[in-house]
């Protein structure tokens, strides 16, 4: 039987904004995607928020965050290159599946195991095959 090393982490946040962030950040560094932290934060504000696509939540953003339209419009390109934000009707979103509700407590549970085989390497293209195939789906649905 192999040995499993738990360790549970708390952290109390101010707001949900700052726990979209948090998850957000998360994900950046699980999956080596090198989402800078003004990234993270757009694409939490917009979690919250529902879309980025109308002027007056991206004035929000650039007050709230000390940035500007031009800044929003380089990062929505890049985090749509990326999947993470999609096209919903006229509407630009953070993709559903990684949208959650954040006003929650939130418990995540991470498995961090070492590469012994190509099984793991299989199991890793196959998500990113569904993953990619969920994200066609979401974006053929719009």
């Amino acid at each position: 039987m192999e040995t499993v090393t738990i360790q549970k982490l708390e952290k109390i946040s101010q707001d949900n904004f700052h726990v979209a962030q948090c998850y957000y950040s998360i994900l950046s560094t699980i999956n080596n995607l090198h989402l800078t932290e003004r990234e993270i934060q757009l694409i939490a504000f917009s979690t919250i928020r529902g879309s980025i696509s109308y002027a007056t939540v991206r004035e929000e953003f650039c007050s709230k965050y000390h940035s500007s339209f031009p800044t929003i419009n380089n990062i929505i390109s890049k985090l749509k290159k990326l999947h993470i934000f999609i096209k919903k009707g006229k509407q630009i979103i953070v993709n559903p599946m990684i949208v959650l509700d954040f006003s929650k407590p939130l418990i995540l549970q991470i498995t961090l195991t070492m590469n012994n085989n190509d099984k793991q390497a299989a199991n890793k293209h196959a998500f990113e095959r569904a993953f990619d195939q969920a994200v066609e789906s979401e974006v053929e649905h719009s």
